[in-house]
C-alpha cells in the first residue's frame, strides 16, 4: 500500500465554493464560523460545551438506547452510547442516504473521515471524548436517487413502488435483487462475506433504515461508530420548539433568503429555501407544509390546519413533522452535541447557505469539513502510469488534455505553436504601435488580420495533433483505456463505484488502507496505491 496526497485544487474536480473554503478566502468568511483546524476545534469545543444541555444528552441517550435494543452493539459503539450522558462528550458527524448497499464508494469515506478525525481529536483534546456519528437520512422520500449501486459497469438495482420517507420502506424485494447481484459475485471467501452482508441486512430487515443500520454497523461498529435515525418521537420532542417557531415565524425562510442575495454575489447557491422548510409524514407520503390564507395545508392531500391545531399537533406528535434540506442540519446540531459536519463538496455549500439561520436561533453553526476522497489505483495500474510517464497530478487532466500533453512529449516533431503564437501577438502589438502612431483607422484590420493569424495556427496544431495521434495510436489507445478504468464516466470512481468491487478483490485490507490513510485536516486528495 502507498498514499500520496495531492491538493483537491489540482484535481479539476471540486468547485470554486470549496477551494474558495479551502484557501480561507475573505469572500466566503462570513459564511461560517470556525475553521477545520485545531484551532477551530479549540473555539467550537468551548462554544457547544457551553450551549448543550444535559437533560438533552438524557434524552439522547435513551432515544440511542431504543434505537439500538435489536442490534448486535460492540463494546466499542456501547461506551460511545452511554459517554454523551456526559458533558464532556461531543460529536464529530457525517450524514448519508439509505442507498442500498451503501451506494457510492464515497459512503465509505465519509464515514471513515468521521471516525478518523474523532480519534485525531481525541489525541489534540485528551480531557474530552469524541464520538463519530452517521446521520442516517431515514426521512429522504427521493427513491430514485438511492434504490440501486454500481457493480462493476453494471446498475443492480431496486424497482419498488414510491412514496413517504424511505427509512419506512419494507425490504420486499430485496431477495430478488440479491439473487442477481449474487452470481456476479464468484466464490471467493470475499465474495461470501459480501453475500452474508447482504443477504443479512436486506433479507433479514424489515425495513430499509434497519438493514442500513445493520450494514453499517457490521462495517464499522469496531471504530465505535454510532448510527443516529433522526425519525424518531423522543429526538422529535426536543426540536419541537424550533418546529413551531418555523410555522409560526418562517425563521428559516427569512434569514436564508437574506444570505442568499450576499453568497450569489461570488457563489453558485445550491439550494432555495421555502415558506415552510418542513415536511408533514403519514404511512406513505412525505409533503410540504404550505401556508395560504392563515391555513396550513398539506401539499397533495386534503389535510389542513389552523394555527391552533397544527401547533397542538406538534406537541401532541411532533414525529409527524420532518425538516427539509434547510431545517435537518438545525435538527442535527439541536439533539446532538456536535463540534463538525464532514460532507462532500455539494453539501457543505448549502451549509454555507444557514449560519445567520443558526445564530437566529441561538444555536452553535458547527465547523464544515470536507469528507477525504481517493482514487484507488492498482499496483499494476501504477506500473502502466509509470511506463507512460503520467505523474499523479497528470492523472487528473481532462482525457484530452493529457492526451495533448503525452503525445506531444513523444512527438518527434520540435515546433512549439505556443511560441509561434506569442511571437505573432509581439508582431501584430507592434503593428498596433505604428497604426496608433500614423492612422488610428488601421487598428481595426490589424487586429481582424492577427486573429485570423491566430485561428490558422490554431487549426494548423489541431491537424497535427490528430496527425500525431494516429501515428502514436498505441499511445493514445494505452492512455484512454487506463482513463476510463480510473475514471468511469469521466468522473471521479467513488461517484461511481460500490465499495463490494473493491471488497471482493482486497477484502478487510480496503477498509484498513483507508482507515490509516484518511486523514480529514488535512484537507489534501488520496490516491492510494493497492
Amino acid at each position: 500500500m502507498k498514499a500520496t496526497q495531492i491538493p483537491f485544487q489540482k484535481t479539476g474536480f471540486f468547485s470554486n465554493t470549496m477551494l474558495d473554503y479551502l484557501e480561507q478566502k475573505e469572500s466566503i468568511k462570513p459564511f461560517y464560523n470556525h475553521f477545520s483546524d485545531v484551532n477551530g476545534f479549540k473555539n467550537q469545543l468551548e462554544e457547544k460545551r457551553t450551549s448543550f444541555s444535559l437533560e438533552t444528552r438524557k434524552v439522547l441517550v435513551s432515544a440511542l438506547k431504543n434505537q439500538y435494543k435489536n442490534v448486535a452493539i460492540s463494546e466499542e459503539t456501547q461506551v460511545n452510547i452511554d459517554s454523551l450522558s456526559q458533558v464532556h462528550t461531543f460529536t464529530i458527524t457525517t450524514g448519508h442516504q439509505l442507498n442500498l448497499f451503501t451506494g457510492p464508494l464515497y459512503f465509505l469515506y465519509k464515514i471513515i473521515s468521521t471516525i478518523n478525525l474523532a480519534e485525531e481529536l481525541q489525541e489534540q483534546f485528551p480531557a474530552d471524548h469524541f464520538v463519530p456519528i452517521y446521520w442516517m437520512a431515514t426521512e429522504d422520500h427521493d427513491f430514485d436517487e438511492i434504490n440501486y449501486f454500481n457493480f462493476k459497469n453494471k446498475k443492480v438495482q431496486w424497482n419498488r413502488s414510491d412514496g413517504g420517507a424511505v427509512g419506512h420502506f419494507s425490504t420486499e424485494g430485496l431477495k430478488e435483487v440479491f439473487e442477481g447481484f449474487s452470481k456476479q459475485l464468484g466464490t471467493t471467501r470475499n465474495a461470501d462475506f459480501l453475500r452474508v452482508l447482504f443477504t443479512k441486512g436486506y433479507v433479514e430487515h424489515n425495513t430499509l433504515a434497519e438493514a442500513t443500520r445493520y450494514i453499517a454497523n457490521q462495517l464499522f461498529a469496531k471504530y465505535g461508530l454510532v448510527i443516529v435515525d433522526g425519525d424518531d418521537q423522543q429526538l422529535k420532542e426536543v426540536f419541537a420548539p424550533f418546529v413551531e417557531q418555523e410555522l409560526e415565524e418562517q425563521v428559516s425562510f427569512k434569514t436564508v433568503t437574506k444570505t442568499i442575495k450576499e453568497l450569489e454575489e461570488n457563489y453558485k447557491v445550491q439550494v432555495n429555501p421555502r415558506e415552510i422548510n418542513l415536511f408533514y409524514l403519514s404511512e406513505n407520503s412525505r409533503e410540504r407544509i404550505i401556508f395560504e390564507n392563515g391555513i396550513y395545508k398539506v401539499n397533495n392531500t386534503e389535510i389542513s390546519f389552523s394555527k391552533e391545531e397544527i401547533l397542538n399537533k406538534v406537541k401532541e406528535n411532533p414525529q409527524l413533522f420532518s425538516p427539509n434540506v434547510i431545517m435537518r442540519p438545525l435538527y442535527q446540531e439541536v439533539i446532538l452535541p456536535n463540534l463538525a459536519y464532514i460532507g462532500g463538496g455539494g453539501e457543505l455549500a448549502y451549509w454555507l447557505q444557514l449560519k445567520d439561520y443558526f445564530n437566529s436561533v441561538s444555536v452553535p453553526f458547527p465547523i464544515l469539513v470536507l469528507r477525504n476522497s481517493v482514487q484507488v489505483i492498482s499496483t499494476k495500474q501504477q506500473k502502466k502510469l509509470e511506463k507512460l510517464s503520467i505523474s499523479t497530478e497528470e492523472l487528473f487532466l481532462n482525457k484530452d488534455d493529457l492526451l495533448k500533453l503525452k503525445v506531444n512529449e513523444n512527438s518527434d516533431i520540435a515546433f512549439n505553436f505556443l511560441d509561434a503564437k506569442t511571437l505573432l501577438e509581439q508582431q501584430f502589438l507592434a503593428l498596433r504601435r505604428v497604426a496608433n502612431e500614423t492612422d488610428v483607422s488601421f487598428i481595426g484590420a490589424v487586429n481582424a488580420q492577427e486573429k485570423k493569424q491566430l485561428n490558422g495556427l490554431e487549426n494548423l496544431e489541431k491537424r497535427l495533433l490528430r496527425a500525431e495521434k494516429r501515428r502514436q495510436h498505441d499511445l493514445v489507445t494505452r492512455i484512454t483505456e487506463l482513463k476510463k478504468q480510473l475514471f468511469p464516466n469521466e468522473s471521479l470512481e467513488e461517484r461511481q463505484r460500490n465499495f463490494s468491487e473493491y471488497y471482493l478483490e482486497y477484502g478487510d485490507a480496503f477498509i484498513d488502507a483507508l482507515k490509516s490513510t484518511l486523514k480529514p485536516l488535512d484537507l489534501e486528495f488520496t490516491v492510494l496505491e493497492l
